[in-house]
């Protein structure tokens, strides 16, 4: 494993590591103890800025699933780097801030830095992942942490309104773009990005290659928030500030703009691409620069700026792609200027942003409202903030001598290029693109003096604030000052970055127009001559200060021109209509009648499995080589018969559940018989835990009522029952009777010493060949139970009735069936070591005997089980302190590292080793990975078990 594969999957530790981080945060801020992380990786991405600078490039892969093509290949160039960068800086401001920002006697610090985590270490993976598949799984995994922060506020309607709108679109987008990684895979039979732009030329002119862009662009629009798919970021500005100023200016909108850079070489030299990214990104930049004249909140002011400044990044990346067009001649290089203003103007943003929302934040913390009409006259007890706005909103509004005028300023050199570009109807639509970069910039300028001046400047209103405004205190001051300093640094010596940072990504975003070695030329100068660019800007400071002036008299700068129709009630329509629609369809057949439930199962499962055997060709039935029925098998098959038809004929639950068992235990027998031990222990004891489990539930049930009721024949059921009895039996027969194919069996037996370094066959299918299945498995296990734990305490909550003096509280089902007989608790004793002695043997043997982590675990769990009946659930809870859903959390870990372990050594996920070693006492002795992965699911079986039979124990 690499040190980039640390780097990515770090914060995911240090996130799981929170938790146990209590005794230190008692007294300390949460943040503190996350600080260090951010910093640290921004101090590894600066020391590689060096060695990326020299053309060079750092590539590490793990095997995840070979055999598909899928591995977890991390990858860091000069784009990467970048955005690996500005992930962590941003990230390290961001916590600090965030220190005293959140309150830790008022917020939940912990699930917060969790999230915050969880999401710098899926943005990490992202922008280093150059395997497609890893990208997606990280992409997703942006969108689930986001919307946990945005909806960290939970109690807040519209945050969790907000958080929902935001993964609906993000997930949506995310699926679409999956379909089109799927579909690059098919024509280029590879999930690398690298393998990809290298085999550009084979799969450009493949018909799959369109859908396949059209769907990557449709997951980079919804991520960047892109119109018309933007209405998700205004309302994910309920989120904390903090989140803000982290997700919504410098990574996740950023995440699509990173996914066009990155896949630019292999769509660029395709028109479709230059019009959808440029004309996309000029639209969403007008449209939400427009929007944000309007807004009167600060966070939304400042999100619909968001959507226009992402907008400008897109297009540019667009009008950039037009290099492809002229890669052979020199003329390609006009066009490469528009992707050097991306990458400048994406840092930039970055700064100027984040230090706008921080000094948002501080408005709110320190004022208690966001209300731009309510504020105003702030300078003078806030003069340091007011500082910050000032720098932060002339840079946003592209004003000398701040690092937004440059990007402007190449912003305007870019779209002037375009009228020169004889691609398509070029000619016609070309003026298009200054006409409308130009209004955006007058907006843009517009939107900026608003919201510095209305808000720090004019009359005082200090009458209609929460609070008496003052100054932030230091520690909210010092991030955004820094980010300020660095407006004002690369705003005065931009070539700071010029050949440490744009070069290097944009060799990433054009790798065909360099020769090996080459490098593209980046000069960036604070002043440039009287240029058209300059004409451009003066022309923009000077109706931009007339709109200014008109802004709160004219109605169509600050109020809305369609209040009846908009994407976001189109989005909410059809949001109710879905949901109405759903709930209508499933009112008509949740009727709640079981019977009618089982009608569409086995209806559904007659008609799937009869058409296919009906369809099939190739089916037979081959009875030669059976061996002959014993005289046991006919009588264990005959009193499994008659304990199957006694079972609805029982008078009590009792007998009922009884007879259930005893179906169990007779199908023990026949694992018995068929000389397959761990199937019978496993059978015997899952049999054993099961009554168990009824019994406590049946006790809440009323008792048996006998009733008369006259039976009549129903031909359906009959039909049905007959269908299912028949489809089931041939499908037995045709199983048995004839194979396609070679069985899987033979490898499993030849091969499980071999490569599993086990005799016991079961038990290396388990956790080895199968171990992927067997950890899935065991984490829907504790889902279940956690989910049964969790709707049984919400019922007790819910239903608890306060117990009137004098009356005795109801006692549960254990302490009921608590076993009062001396002669059952002094055996119960004996057999409760001898049970958990033998599932120490199961668990440790059985790697090459009959038994595993699985039986082990159970026999433990029926131990503790026959523990609590016989002295009771306070006994229990004395003598074993510890809460099993933790253990099974402990043992779903344990299986998860030890998989994850396989890493370290360069292999794929979840491989397993062994070797024999001289041990003190034990002498030569086996010892396997696999026993590790063995535990995890001996302690996740023990945890769901116990955690299921005392939560229904509990239960009242």
């Amino acid at each position: 494993m690499s040190v980039l594969h640390v780097v990515v999957l770090i914060p995911f530790l240090w996130a799981a590591a929170v938790p146990l981080m209590r005794k230190w945060t008692r007294r300390l801020h949460v943040g503190l103890l996350i600080i260090p992380l951010p910093a640290v990786l921004f101090a590894y991405f600066i020391g590689q800025i060096s060695e990326i600078g020299n053309q060079s490039y750092t590539l590490a892969a793990l095997p995840w699933i070979p055999s598909l093509h899928i591995y977890f290949t991390v990858y860091l160039d000069g784009l990467s780097l970048l955005f690996a960068l500005l992930i962590s800086g941003i990230g390290s401001l961001v916590v600090l801030y965030s220190i005293f920002y959140m309150d830790k006697q008022k917020e939940a610090l912990g699930p917060f830095y969790i999230y915050l985590l969880l999401f710098m270490g899926a943005m990490l993976g992202v922008v280093l992942s150059d395997n497609l598949i890893a990208l997606y799984g990280f992409w997703e995994l942006t969108s689930i942490s986001s919307f946990l922060l945005i909806a960290f506020w939970h109690r807040r309607e519209r945050s969790l309104y907000g958080a929902l709108k935001s993964m609906l679109i993000t997930v949506f987008g995310g699926l679409a773009m999956l379909a089109g990684f799927v579909l690059l895979y098919m024509m280029a039979g590879t999930f690398s990005i690298r393998e990809l732009v290298a085999n550009v030329d084979v799969i450009s002119g493949q018909e799959l290659f369109i859908p396949a862009m059209l769907l990557v662009l449709l997951g980079a629009f919804t991520k960047s928030a892109q119109f018309p798919f933007h209405i998700w970021l205004p309302d994910a500005m309920e989120a904390p500030t903090p989140v803000s100023a982290y997700l919504h200016s410098a990574t996740m909108v950023k995440a699509g703009l990173y996914l066009a850079a990155r896949l630019s070489p292999v769509f660029a030299g395709e028109p479709v691409w230059f019009w959808l990214v440029s004309g996309t990104g000029i639209a969403t930049l007008i449209y939400g620069a427009y929007r944000a004249l309007k807004q009167t909140d600060l966070k939304a002011m400042l999100a619909f700026s968001t959507i226009s400044q992402l907008g400008l990044i897109m297009s540019l990346l667009g009008l950039g792609s037009a290099a492809a067009f002229y890669s052979q001649t020199g003329e390609s290089l006009l066009y490469v200027k528009a992707t050097t203003a991306a990458v400048f103007h994406l840092i930039n943003h970055a700064i100027f942003k984040g230090a706008m929302f921080m000094v948002v934040g501080i408005v709110d913390h320190e004022t208690g409202t966001r209300d731009i009409r309510k504020l105003g006259g702030l300078m003078s007890v806030m003069p340091v903030t007011f500082t910050i706005a000032l720098i932060g909103s002339f840079s946003m509004a592209g004003l000398p001598p701040f690092n937004g005028f440059l990007s402007k300023e190449m912003f305007f050199t870019a779209v002037l290029s375009v009228l020169k570009l004889d691609v398509g109807n070029m000619q016609q639509l070309g003026a298009i693109f200054p006409a409308v970069a130009w209004i955006a910039s007058i907006f843009t300028f517009v939107y900026s003096m608003l919201l510095v001046f209305r808000t720090f400047a004019g009359k005082r209103q200090f009458e209609k604030l929460a609070k008496q405004p003052h100054e932030a205190p230091l520690g909210m001051l010092v991030p955004a000052v820094i980010l300020a300093s660095l407006a004002v640094v690369f705003g005065l010596f931009p070539n700071l970055l010029s050949y440490t940072l744009i070069a290097p990504a944009m060799a990433a975003i054009h790798p065909a127009l360099l020769a090996e070695g080459g490098q593209f030329e980046v000069s960036i100068y604070l002043w440039h001559g009287w240029t058209p660019e300059i004409a451009m800007t003066v022309g923009v400071i000077a109706v931009g200060t007339l709109l200014y002036r008109l802004h709160g008299r004219t109605k169509v700068l600050h109020q809305p021109l369609f209040e009846k129709i908009s994407l976001n009630g189109v989005y909410d329509g059809g949001l109710r209509g879905a949901v109405s629609g759903a709930k209508r369809l499933t009112d008509r057949y949740m009727t709640g009648s079981i019977r009618q439930y089982l009608i569409y199962i086995f209806v559904f499962l007659i008609a799937s499995l009869g058409i296919t055997m009906v369809r099939s060709t190739d089916l037979r039935w081959d009875f030669t080589g059976f061996a002959p029925m014993s005289l046991y098998e006919g009588v264990i098959i005959f009193a499994l018969i008659v304990a199957v038809i006694a079972v609805p004929f029982a008078r009590s639950r009792m007998m009922a559940i009884i007879l259930t068992g005893t179906v169990g235990y007779i199908v023990t027998l026949f694992f018995v018989i068929f000389r397959a031990p761990d199937l019978a222990l496993t059978q015997m004891i899952v049999e054993t835990v099961s009554v168990t489990l009824f019994l406590l539930c049946f006790y809440h049930l009323p008792k048996l009522k006998k009733e008369l009721e006259s039976l009549r024949f129903r031909l359906p059921n009959f039909l049905i029952a007959l269908g299912v009895g028949v489809t089931m039996t041939l499908v037995a027969l045709f199983a048995v009777g004839g194979r396609s194919f070679e069985s899987i069996s033979d490898f499993f037996l030849k091969e499980s010493y071999n490569l599993g370094g086990g005799k016991n066959v079961v038990n290396v299918i388990l956790v080895d060949f199968r171990g992927f299945d067997t950890l899935l498995e065991i984490t829907v296990l504790g889902i279940a139970s956690y989910g049964i734990y969790a709707l049984i305490r919400l019922k007790r909550d819910d239903e608890a009735i306060p117990v009137p003096a004098g009356h005795r509280e109801e006692r549960s089902p254990i302490k009921l069936i608590r076993s009062n007989d001396v002669i059952f608790n002094t055996i119960a004793k004996l057999v409760i070591f001898i049970i958990l002695t033998f599932s120490l043997f199961l668990f440790f043997s059985g790697h090459n005997e009959p038994g595993g982590g699985f039986i082990g675990g159970l026999m433990t769990a029926g131990a503790l089980v026959l523990f609590t009946m016989a002295f009771g659930m306070s006994t229990i809870k004395e003598v074993i302190p510890i809460d099993f859903r933790l253990v099974s959390a402990i043992g779903i870990l344990v299986a998860l590292f030890t998989g994850i372990g396989s890493f370290l050594f360069g292999a794929p996920f979840l491989s397993h080793t062994f070797g024999y070693f001289d041990l003190p006492l034990l002498g030569h002795t086996e010892l396997a990975t696999a026993m590790l992965f063995d535990l995890g699911v001996y302690l996740t079986v023990v945890g769901i078990t116990m955690t299921i039979i005392l939560a229904i124990g509990r239960d009242r």
